[in-house]
């Protein structure tokens, strides 16, 4: 078996595994949803909320307020920007700025559409950290996963520096988490919204990679991505034939 058959085979099982990781965080989502509606969450939002609270001090007030705005949408839009030049202009990456807009434009819209679906009201409202609207699931958590998710990706692909893979890897996972703390702390969602906003965060942005990486693929292979498939499993098929 040649090289390139066996990385195509293993570029498309790596593709289902994105697949099955989506399929696995659905199922997640909807027993997460489920369990909200039916008001099974109200022990574990109240227990979460008075552990941030009891952290709580005037500098950290500051420090959460600064944090959120990081996943706010005017802040994400200014990012976008750069990130569309970046990926238009000096990568002259056409497919990466299309699957970027699909990626946080629609990620965007599916948050308002599960937001009015799920009409859960927020544990309080106050405008001035963009805390209006339905609270289930947390948009800042959503769009800041997708957002910054989809840059440690270009970090990733792109091939960077080790140290600036992990350097970005960890500091941007962990900004992610530290904006779905600050909505719980400021009082904007319940714990369950930051949750889902997550895991429906995970679903579009690995489906979007999914995507993104199946078009790349297809363009830069010459090998068809179904022969791929079939020449990497054949000897693992005959060899269970044989002990059969």
């Amino acid at each position: 078996m040649d090289r390139e058959t066996k990385l195509s085979g293993f570029a498309f099982i790596v593709l289902l595994a994105g697949i099955g990781l989506a399929t696995l965080f659905i199922v997640l989502f909807a027993e997460l949803a489920d369990e909200m509606l039916d008001q099974e969450l109200a022990v574990f939002d109240a227990v979460t909320i008075r552990l941030i609270e009891a952290i709580g001090s005037g500098w950290m007030d500051t420090a959460m307020f600064i944090i959120t705005e990081l996943g706010s949408v005017w802040f994400l839009v200014m990012l976008s920007i750069g990130v569309l030049w970046i990926l238009g202009v000096k990568m002259r990456d056409k497919w990466g700025v299309l699957f970027y807009l699909v990626a946080v434009g629609g990620g965007s819209l599916l948050t308002v559409l599960l937001k009015h679906f799920f009409s859960r009201e927020r544990p309080s409202i106050n405008e001035t950290i963009d805390a209006v609207g339905y609270s289930f699931p947390s948009g800042h958590s959503m769009g800041s996963l997708i957002f910054y998710g989809f840059l440690i990706y270009l970090v990733i692909r792109t091939g960077q520096k080790p140290w600036v893979r992990w350097a970005t890897v960890i500091g941007l996972s962990v900004l992610i988490v530290l904006i779905g703390v600050s909505r719980i702390y400021l009082g904007a969602h319940f714990p369950s919204d930051v949750i889902a906003g997550y895991i429906a965060g995970t679903i579009w942005l690995v489906l979007s990679l999914v995507a993104l990486e199946w078009i790349q693929w297809q363009q830069r292979s010459p090998v068809p991505p179904v022969a791929a498939l079939r020449k990497v499993l054949a000897p693992v098929y005959r060899a269970l034939i044989d002990k059969l």
